[in-house]
């Protein structure tokens, strides 16, 4: 338990370090999509903290569909720390907008072009997809998104919300799915070795001449494709 304590307590030191460096570097160069790509080596730090051992599987399928939109599930916090070891460069995420006050952080998050969504307002939040996509076909940007829209916590894959398809359906770009083992299935913080993580990236699945009509099939058959890979993964490792 003591072990575990001191894990999380020096992860959330490194966060505080990379908001600090992050910050100094985003500002001189504000809302640059490679500021995220950049300080990812560093973010990936966490995992040797935290003794999880990083499996990753067909990440050069993320380089083939770019620009793109890629999602992954979520677990926990720590996915950031999973996330920055298979990164692309010009990629940035989605995120809440209550993530900017997060000390230090939160003021990197914001300054190095991640995109920040209220998700209480619908009316905002709509606007913000459309921005994304134009990110995705103008600037040559990546997002990352997450679609669970909350943290599983060892539930399994959560349903997902229809965001991301609304997105990528408008942006006529494909979707490339990351899959994520289970932290609860794999990990063990109280061992030295804490375990393994397996990341294994999907083809990417077209939306090239699909509409808003689509978008609930294309969600649900997504979500069923991944939470299917992701069982697969925790039965590897278990």
């Amino acid at each position: 338990m003591i072990l575990k304590t001191v894990r999380f307590i020096l992860a959330l030191i490194l966060l505080a370090l990379v908001g600090i460096v992050g910050t100094i570097v985003s500002a001189l160069r504000p809302f640059n999509p490679n500021n995220v790509y950049i300080m990812a080596r560093m973010v990936r730090l966490g995992t040797t903290i935290l003794g999880i051992e990083v499996v990753k599987r067909n990440v050069d399928k993320l380089q083939d569909n770019r620009p793109g939109l890629f999602i992954s599930n979520h677990q926990h916090n720590i996915d950031v720390f999973i996330a920055c070891h298979i990164l692309p460069d010009r990629t940035v995420s989605l995120g809440k907008k209550s993530l900017r006050w997060i000390p230090l952080f939160g003021q990197f998050y914001w300054l190095s072009g991640n995109v920040l969504i209220d998700r209480k307002n619908k009316r905002s939040a709509h606007g913000t997809m459309d921005q994304v996509g134009a990110a995705i076909r103008e600037k040559n940007t990546s997002i990352w998104m997450m679609p669970e829209g909350t943290r599983s916590h060892g539930r399994g894959v959560l349903p997902f919300k229809k965001g991301a398809f609304f997105t990528a359906i408008n942006a006529q770009v494909p979707i490339s799915p990351i899959c994520i083992s289970s932290y609860d299935v794999g990990l063990d913080f109280s061992k030295w070795k804490s375990g393994k993580v397996i990341v294994e990236v999907l083809d990417a699945i077209p939306t090239e001449g699909l509409t808003k009509k689509d978008v609930g099939t294309l969600c649900e058959n997504t979500y069923q494709l991944m939470k299917k890979k992701v069982q697969e993964l925790d039965n590897e490792l278990s």
